[in-house]
């Protein structure tokens, strides 16, 4: 009777380790990833973005062991890669974007073929350094020389400029300094910096990065950077110190997955990224590229956004834009 008591009692007590011993794995995230990781950028080859991106990709792939591609998907106003990555669904296909990209869309688009709810803010990752360039050939080298030969000239000069809030922000930097100007279309801008080193296009409002070749190249001049802070590796005034300060917003650049994807799982990555961007031979290769480092978590790069919302939001005020319903 002992011994059938003593073996029910272990029975019970070795079944209650067993569990207790498997509770910590039931409580963790599933385990990520479990496949290939697809990053989705809405614009070309060339820009910070995209140097940025392939070079975490290598890290990321390396450190997860499964492969991260990057796929370019520009053009539709970055409608193309939007609904491609919340079609998918899927949280191993994952947006790699500025945040200026979508920001603006309400003001931009009269309705919108997607839910911005549908993505899910995972990572900050940098800040852009985005910076307004001319032909060495239009013959300005500051912004007010810009803006009085605008001026002097009115409608007869033409501006491109990365799509989204950097197109805002530089038309309602031309309403406010009652300048008139026309904008050049591009569905690729990064193909419009080749014409602004040859003189068609007039001024760019743009990551440096795709700037950088023809800049050192001689032929175009970076007049000013819209970010709030002067980017340590350039000697390059920002336009709020040029006097401009309507011509302030950073280069917010983040990555976005399913609405449903994890928390835990966007945690992770996050802190991954954060690992990675952080090491001090990466914040030095990324700051020649144009990039300031700037990782934070899915609730940071939640709350930056809302925050460049508010910016864009000011700006449609001024110039008269109502957002989409």
């Amino acid at each position: 009777m002992f011994n059938l008591r003593h073996s029910i009692f272990a029975l019970i007590f070795g079944g209650v380790a067993v569990l207790a011993a498997l509770a910590p794995s039931f409580a963790q995230a599933p385990s990520w990833p479990q496949r290939q990781v697809r990053f989705i950028l809405p614009i070309g080859p060339g820009s910070g973005v995209d140097i940025t991106a392939r070079l975490l990709a290598d890290k990321l792939a390396a450190k997860w062991g499964h492969p991260v591609v990057v796929e370019n998907r520009p053009g539709g106003d970055a409608f193309v890669a939007i609904t491609s990555v919340i079609n998918a669904n899927d949280d191993h296909v994952l947006l790699y974007a500025p945040a200026s990209t979508f920001t603006a869309h309400p003001l931009l688009h009269a309705k919108l073929p997607y839910d911005i709810n549908d993505l899910a803010p995972v990572s900050r990752i940098t800040n852009t350094i985005i910076g307004i360039a001319v032909p060495v050939t239009l013959g300005v080298n500051n912004l007010k020389e810009l803006a009085a030969k605008i001026k002097a000239e009115p409608g007869k000069l033409n501006y491109a400029s990365a799509t989204g809030a950097n197109e805002l922000l530089f038309a309602a930097f031309l309403k406010s300094e009652k300048l008139e100007m026309s904008k050049v279309p591009y569905r690729d801008t990064v193909q419009a910096i080749n014409d602004l080193a040859e003189g068609r296009v007039h001024a760019y409002v743009g990551a440096y990065a795709i700037l950088r070749p023809q800049l050192q190249a001689g032929k175009i001049k970076v007049l000013a950077l819209t970010n709030t802070n002067k980017a340590p590796s350039l000697d390059i005034p920002t336009a709020e110190g040029a006097g401009f300060k309507t011509l302030t917003m950073d280069g917010l650049t983040g990555l976005f997955g399913p609405r449903n994807m994890p928390m835990p799982v966007r945690e992770r990555i996050a802190a991954d990224i954060r690992e990675i961007v952080t090491d001090p031979a990466i914040v030095s290769r990324l700051g020649a590229t144009g990039q300031v480092v700037n990782p934070g978590t899915p609730a940071e790069l939640a709350a930056a956004i809302d925050e460049q919302r508010g910016t864009v939001k000011n700006i449609g005020a001024t110039l008269g834009l109502k957002p989409a319903q």
